[in-house]
């Protein structure tokens, strides 16, 4: 297995390292080679464990549209037969057990995301959505043994780290899931059979799980596959991607307003800005270079542009519009932006717990009697640290703060 080696001959090997996006590939010449002379089917596979992915998947569905940007065929393989089992990686306990129509309602939910990045279609590069339910569920248990098992040792299969990991810290691993590598490994020589598939894509910790994809292929059927990978995604403090205090940030709509998955952005890290650009955005190179560069307050320039442009991409260019807006009235105006979270008050006055709660910036009481003791709470930009204020209303809206990023509206009802 090589490391990535520039320079590349095929634009899509060039896009991807330029951008920031390969960590490794099983054979960088052979792929290069490949990419430079035909159009390559590639996959990556997500599982539907919920309605929306969040930002932690964005880097992968990135991946796929700049194969498509490179004249290459995206699959987006959903995982209705994975989800049944559960992928073990980074899993410190089994997952919730989800019905088929769960499974079926997520997948519905999460393609709606997938149209927003991807052109779809029957042409040659055109995207495609497979579902390895298709397959999977109606493989024979004794089928799936005798067919697959013989090129699976138990001694091979206890060195990954989803295995490994779990064992270590002597939580249980069930067998259902311990099965998860051999249906995706499957996954891997259907897609090479039935579509053309010759490139499975994936973040790091599913290495791993594409080598074996590639061995298998390669055993049963003789033809030659890759893989690659993208490296760890962490944010410059080292949290992981798309995991803040609040929750996961998700792409949909419905799961994460357009306002606060646009401060999300805005609000990144500063040495973040440039990886964020290259990897989250269409905006040429030089371009993410010049504003990377900018020093300063000036940086928060960068962050406005990287906030503008994922929302543009993930959510639309209305949804960015309006945003931008919300926090010029919120931040710079002094006003309240249509945007933030807001909370019809009818008695003409709240307790300042009740708003905190009723904003979504505390889960409790006891939360929100701990932010406004720690100076985290402000009505109308001023902080207020007894727990017992009440806000009333003299007929305008009142904007209310935890700490100088999370801002919502009281209003009169």
């Amino acid at each position: 297995m090589t490391q990535n080696a520039p320079p590349y001959t095929s634009s899509l090997l060039r896009l991807l390292s330029e951008r920031g996006y390969v960590h490794q590939v099983t054979d960088a010449h052979g792929l290069d080679a490949l990419a430079a002379k035909q159009i390559v089917p590639g996959y990556i596979g997500f599982d539907a464990t919920a309605p929306s992915l969040h930002v932690g998947s964005l880097v992968q569905i990135m991946m796929l549209r700049r194969l498509q940007q490179a004249g290459h065929k995206p699959i987006v393989l959903m995982g209705g037969g994975t989800t049944k089992v559960g992928d073990p990686s980074g899993k410190d306990e089994s997952r919730k057990m989800l019905t088929s129509a769960d499974i079926a309602a997520n997948i519905a939910s999460i393609r709606t995301v997938f149209e927003k990045l991807l052109t779809f279609g029957d042409g040659p590069t055109d995207a495609v959505m497979v579902d390895n339910d298709t397959w999977l569920s109606a493989l024979g248990y004794v089928e799936l043994l005798r067919t697959v098992g013989p090129h699976f040792t138990i001694n091979r299969m206890m060195t990954f780290d989803s295995v490994k990991l779990r064992l270590e810290r002597e939580q249980p691993l069930t067998f259902l899931e311990f099965n998860y590598m051999i249906l995706q490994a499957y996954d891997f020589r259907e897609l090479a059979l039935t579509a053309g598939c010759r490139l499975q894509m994936g973040g790091s910790d599913q290495w791993g799980n594409i080598v074996n994809g590639i061995e298998l292929t390669r055993r049963m059927e003789s033809v030659e596959v890759y893989g690659l990978t993208t490296p760890l995604l962490t944010t410059a403090d080292g949290a992981k991607m798309g995991k803040t205090a609040a929750g996961a940030v998700w792409l949909n709509e419905d799961a994460l307003p357009a306002w606060d998955f646009w401060q999300y952005w805005r609000n990144v890290d500063d040495r973040d800005v440039g990886r964020f650009l290259r990897l989250f955005t269409d905006l040429p190179l030089d371009e993410i270079a010049r504003l990377e560069a900018l020093g300063g307050s000036e940086i928060n320039a960068a962050k406005v542009v990287l906030a503008n442009e994922v929302t543009k991409l993930v959510r639309g260019a209305e949804a960015a519009a309006a945003a931008e807006a919300t926090a010029a009235a919120t931040f710079a105006g002094g006003g309240v932006g249509a945007d933030l979270p807001s909370l019809a008050c009818p008695d003409g006055s709240i307790a300042l717990i009740d708003a905190l709660i009723g904003l979504g910036f505390a889960a409790s009481r006891g939360e929100a009697k701990r932010l406004i003791a720690g100076g985290g709470a402000r009505v109308e930009g001023h902080s207020v640290t007894d727990e017992a204020h009440v806000i009333a209303f003299q007929g305008a809206e009142i904007r209310v703060s935890s700490g100088k990023k999370k801002h919502g509206v009281l209003r009169p009802a």
